[in-house]
Protein backbone atom coordinates (compact mmCIF):
# COMPACT_ATOMS: atom_id res chain seq x y z
CA UNK A 1 0.00 0.00 0.00
CA UNK A 2 3.09 2.23 0.37
CA UNK A 3 4.12 2.62 -3.15
CA UNK A 4 0.57 3.37 -4.46
CA UNK A 5 0.73 7.19 -3.66
CA UNK A 6 4.61 7.46 -5.04
CA UNK A 7 3.07 5.68 -8.13
CA UNK A 8 0.34 8.72 -8.05
CA UNK A 9 2.91 11.44 -7.21
CA UNK A 10 4.93 9.87 -10.29
CA UNK A 11 2.04 10.17 -12.49
CA UNK A 12 1.44 14.10 -11.36
CA UNK A 13 4.49 14.70 -11.76
CA UNK A 14 4.97 13.13 -15.60
CA UNK A 15 2.08 15.20 -16.79
CA UNK A 16 3.21 18.46 -15.35
CA UNK A 17 6.63 17.48 -16.92
CA UNK A 18 4.29 17.62 -20.09
CA UNK A 19 2.08 20.54 -19.91
CA UNK A 20 5.33 22.35 -19.06
CA UNK A 21 6.95 21.19 -22.26
CA UNK A 22 3.98 21.60 -23.65
CA UNK A 23 3.70 24.83 -22.86
CA UNK A 24 7.30 26.01 -23.12
CA UNK A 25 7.18 24.40 -27.03
CA UNK A 26 3.87 26.80 -27.65
CA UNK A 27 5.54 30.28 -26.14
CA UNK A 28 8.65 29.28 -28.96
CA UNK A 29 6.57 28.22 -31.63
CA UNK A 30 4.75 32.13 -30.90
CA UNK A 31 7.86 33.75 -30.22
CA UNK A 32 9.46 32.46 -33.81
CA UNK A 33 6.16 33.08 -35.67
CA UNK A 34 6.19 36.93 -34.22
CA UNK A 35 9.48 37.12 -35.22
CA UNK A 36 9.39 35.61 -38.66
CA UNK A 37 5.85 37.72 -38.86
CA UNK A 38 7.91 40.56 -38.00
CA UNK A 39 10.45 39.98 -40.44
CA UNK A 40 8.10 39.64 -43.07
CA UNK A 41 6.56 43.48 -42.51
CA UNK A 42 9.58 45.03 -42.51
CA UNK A 43 10.50 43.10 -45.93
CA UNK A 44 9.94 45.08 -48.92
CA UNK A 45 9.99 42.64 -51.16
CA UNK A 46 7.51 40.91 -49.31
CA UNK A 47 4.93 43.39 -48.88
CA UNK A 48 5.88 46.75 -51.00
CA UNK A 49 3.92 49.32 -51.80
CA UNK A 50 3.14 48.04 -55.14
CA UNK A 51 0.03 50.53 -56.88
CA UNK A 52 0.14 54.12 -56.14
CA UNK A 53 -3.30 55.49 -57.18
CA UNK A 54 -3.15 59.69 -57.97
CA UNK A 55 -6.29 61.31 -58.64
CA UNK A 56 -7.52 64.84 -59.32
CA UNK A 57 -8.10 67.21 -61.91
CA UNK A 58 -4.41 67.81 -62.93
CA UNK A 59 -3.14 70.53 -65.39
CA UNK A 60 0.37 70.76 -63.98
CA UNK A 61 1.30 68.27 -61.73
CA UNK A 62 3.59 65.06 -62.76
CA UNK A 63 1.55 62.12 -61.94
CA UNK A 64 4.71 60.10 -62.08
CA UNK A 65 6.75 62.37 -60.24
CA UNK A 66 4.66 62.56 -57.07
CA UNK A 67 4.70 58.16 -57.58
CA UNK A 68 8.91 58.68 -56.93
CA UNK A 69 8.59 61.44 -54.46
CA UNK A 70 6.47 58.86 -52.49
CA UNK A 71 9.21 55.50 -53.57
CA UNK A 72 12.20 57.63 -52.19
CA UNK A 73 10.77 59.54 -48.92
CA UNK A 74 8.98 56.00 -48.14
CA UNK A 75 11.16 53.05 -49.09
CA UNK A 76 9.38 50.98 -46.54
CA UNK A 77 7.02 48.00 -46.97
CA UNK A 78 2.93 48.37 -46.59
CA UNK A 79 3.04 48.52 -43.57
CA UNK A 80 5.48 50.64 -42.65
CA UNK A 81 4.41 53.35 -44.51
CA UNK A 82 3.57 56.58 -42.57
CA UNK A 83 0.44 57.91 -44.31
CA UNK A 84 0.66 61.38 -42.04
CA UNK A 85 4.26 61.55 -43.23
CA UNK A 86 3.40 60.93 -46.57
CA UNK A 87 0.85 63.49 -46.95
CA UNK A 88 3.02 66.16 -45.26
CA UNK A 89 5.11 65.34 -48.37
CA UNK A 90 2.79 65.38 -50.89
CA UNK A 91 1.43 68.91 -49.76
CA UNK A 92 4.59 70.51 -49.67
CA UNK A 93 4.61 70.37 -53.50
CA UNK A 94 4.36 73.89 -54.79
CA UNK A 95 1.43 73.20 -56.95
CA UNK A 96 -0.45 71.22 -54.37
CA UNK A 97 -3.11 72.91 -52.35
CA UNK A 98 -4.54 70.07 -50.78
CA UNK A 99 -4.05 66.64 -50.89
CA UNK A 100 -5.32 63.33 -48.84
CA UNK A 101 -3.57 60.13 -48.48
CA UNK A 102 -4.68 56.78 -47.55
CA UNK A 103 -3.35 52.92 -47.41
CA UNK A 104 -5.61 50.53 -49.21
CA UNK A 105 -4.94 46.94 -48.67
CA UNK A 106 -2.89 44.88 -49.13
CA UNK A 107 -0.49 47.21 -51.08
CA UNK A 108 -1.96 49.90 -52.50
CA UNK A 109 -1.97 53.55 -51.92
CA UNK A 110 -5.02 55.98 -52.58
CA UNK A 111 -3.87 60.02 -53.08
CA UNK A 112 -6.53 62.49 -54.11
CA UNK A 113 -4.95 65.83 -55.35
CA UNK A 114 -6.54 69.41 -55.43
CA UNK A 115 -4.27 71.40 -57.83
CA UNK A 116 -3.35 75.20 -56.80
CA UNK A 117 -5.86 77.10 -59.49
CA UNK A 118 -3.18 79.89 -60.61
CA UNK A 119 -5.03 83.78 -61.31
CA UNK A 120 -2.04 85.43 -61.88
CA UNK A 121 1.68 86.12 -61.97
CA UNK A 122 2.71 87.78 -58.94
CA UNK A 123 5.74 90.38 -58.98
CA UNK A 124 7.24 88.40 -62.04
CA UNK A 125 8.33 85.76 -60.15
CA UNK A 126 5.71 83.95 -58.41
CA UNK A 127 1.64 82.94 -59.17
CA UNK A 128 -1.19 83.75 -56.92
CA UNK A 129 -3.71 80.90 -56.92
CA UNK A 130 -7.50 81.40 -56.97
CA UNK A 131 -7.12 82.94 -52.89
CA UNK A 132 -4.70 85.41 -53.15
CA UNK A 133 -1.99 83.06 -51.95
CA UNK A 134 1.67 83.28 -53.29
CA UNK A 135 3.31 79.98 -54.59
CA UNK A 136 6.19 79.34 -56.20
CA UNK A 137 5.32 77.74 -59.37
CA UNK A 138 8.95 76.23 -60.56
CA UNK A 139 8.03 76.06 -64.31
CA UNK A 140 9.91 78.24 -67.01
CA UNK A 141 7.15 80.82 -68.39
CA UNK A 142 7.38 79.09 -71.39
CA UNK A 143 5.59 76.16 -70.38
CA UNK A 144 3.32 77.86 -67.79
CA UNK A 145 2.23 80.25 -71.25
CA UNK A 146 1.53 76.99 -73.04
CA UNK A 147 -0.72 75.87 -71.15
CA UNK A 148 -2.56 78.15 -69.28
CA UNK A 149 -2.69 82.82 -70.17
CA UNK A 150 -2.74 85.04 -67.11
CA UNK A 151 -2.03 88.35 -66.27
CA UNK A 152 0.44 89.83 -64.63
CA UNK A 153 0.63 91.80 -61.38
CA UNK A 154 2.94 93.55 -59.51
CA UNK A 155 2.45 94.78 -55.47
CA UNK A 156 4.24 95.51 -51.97
CA UNK A 157 4.23 92.73 -49.90
CA UNK A 158 1.64 91.88 -48.03
CA UNK A 159 -0.93 92.98 -51.04
CA UNK A 160 -1.25 90.07 -52.65
CA UNK A 161 -5.40 89.66 -51.92
CA UNK A 162 -6.21 93.34 -52.23
CA UNK A 163 -4.12 93.39 -56.18
CA UNK A 164 -6.40 90.64 -57.16
CA UNK A 165 -9.36 91.42 -55.39
CA UNK A 166 -9.10 94.87 -57.36
CA UNK A 167 -8.03 93.47 -60.58
CA UNK A 168 -10.97 90.74 -60.67
CA UNK A 169 -13.15 94.05 -60.37
CA UNK A 170 -11.96 95.89 -62.98
CA UNK A 171 -12.04 93.07 -65.46
CA UNK A 172 -15.29 92.57 -64.78
CA UNK A 173 -16.07 96.15 -65.69
CA UNK A 174 -13.77 95.76 -68.66
CA UNK A 175 -14.91 92.54 -70.36
CA UNK A 176 -18.45 94.40 -71.90
CA UNK A 177 -15.79 96.32 -73.95
CA UNK A 178 -13.97 93.31 -75.17
CA UNK A 179 -10.96 94.94 -73.34
CA UNK A 180 -8.41 92.76 -70.78
CA UNK A 181 -5.84 93.24 -68.14
CA UNK A 182 -2.51 92.25 -69.25
CA UNK A 183 -0.69 94.25 -66.06
CA UNK A 184 -1.50 96.04 -63.28
CA UNK A 185 0.64 97.71 -60.73
CA UNK A 186 -0.18 99.04 -57.11
CA UNK A 187 2.51 101.26 -56.05
CA UNK A 188 3.88 101.68 -52.44
CA UNK A 189 1.22 104.36 -51.95
CA UNK A 190 -1.64 102.33 -53.37
CA UNK A 191 -2.00 103.94 -56.52
CA UNK A 192 -3.53 101.54 -59.49
CA UNK A 193 -1.70 101.81 -62.51
CA UNK A 194 -2.99 99.10 -65.70
CA UNK A 195 -1.86 98.55 -68.95
CA UNK A 196 -5.01 96.73 -71.22
CA UNK A 197 -4.48 93.97 -74.15
CA UNK A 198 -4.75 96.69 -76.63
CA UNK A 199 -1.88 98.33 -75.31
CA UNK A 200 -3.04 101.61 -73.24
CA UNK A 201 -2.59 102.61 -70.09
CA UNK A 202 -4.66 103.66 -67.80
CA UNK A 203 -3.70 105.87 -64.38
CA UNK A 204 -6.25 105.58 -62.01
CA UNK A 205 -5.05 106.77 -59.05
CA UNK A 206 -5.35 106.08 -55.40
CA UNK A 207 -9.27 106.66 -54.72
CA UNK A 208 -12.64 105.82 -56.20
CA UNK A 209 -10.95 103.45 -59.16
CA UNK A 210 -13.63 101.76 -60.12
CA UNK A 211 -15.97 104.80 -60.85
CA UNK A 212 -12.40 106.30 -62.69
CA UNK A 213 -12.46 102.85 -64.59
CA UNK A 214 -16.12 103.16 -65.32
CA UNK A 215 -15.83 106.63 -66.59
CA UNK A 216 -12.95 105.45 -69.17
CA UNK A 217 -15.41 102.58 -70.88
CA UNK A 218 -18.43 105.03 -71.12
CA UNK A 219 -16.29 107.90 -72.94
CA UNK A 220 -13.73 104.95 -74.95
CA UNK A 221 -15.96 105.08 -78.11
CA UNK A 222 -15.64 108.89 -77.87
CA UNK A 223 -11.71 108.95 -78.05
CA UNK A 224 -11.78 105.79 -80.31
CA UNK A 225 -13.11 108.03 -83.20
CA UNK A 226 -9.58 110.14 -83.24
CA UNK A 227 -7.79 109.22 -86.13
CA UNK A 228 -4.39 108.92 -83.47
CA UNK A 229 -3.66 105.83 -81.07
CA UNK A 230 -4.12 106.07 -77.43
CA UNK A 231 -0.76 105.92 -75.65
CA UNK A 232 -2.15 106.32 -71.66
CA UNK A 233 -5.02 107.78 -70.54
CA UNK A 234 -4.87 109.90 -66.52
CA UNK A 235 -8.66 109.42 -65.08
CA UNK A 236 -7.52 111.45 -61.75
CA UNK A 237 -9.68 113.84 -62.03
CA UNK A 238 -13.00 114.56 -60.55
CA UNK A 239 -14.46 115.02 -64.05
CA UNK A 240 -13.16 113.67 -67.40
CA UNK A 241 -9.76 112.44 -68.33
CA UNK A 242 -6.27 113.44 -70.16
CA UNK A 243 -5.50 111.13 -72.52
CA UNK A 244 -1.51 110.70 -74.28
CA UNK A 245 -1.26 110.21 -77.87
CA UNK A 246 1.37 107.92 -79.16
CA UNK A 247 3.75 109.47 -81.54
CA UNK A 248 5.43 107.90 -84.48
CA UNK A 249 9.07 109.31 -86.23
CA UNK A 250 8.87 108.61 -90.08
CA UNK A 251 11.26 107.09 -91.47
CA UNK A 252 13.94 109.33 -93.92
Amino acid sequence: MSEFPKLVNLRKNSHLLMGLTFFICLMSLLAFAVVKLNAWLEDEQQAPVQDIVVSGELIFIDIKYIEMLIKRTQPGSFFELDVNQTHQTVEAMPWVYRASVRKRWPSGLEIFVVEQQPSAVWNGDMLLNQYGDAFDAQISSDELNSKITLPNLYGPGGSEQTVLQGYRNMQSLLETSNLYIVEMFLSERFAWNVELNNGIKLNLGRTEFIDRLQRFVDLLPLISQQDRQVDYVDLRYDTGLAVGWKTFVKAA
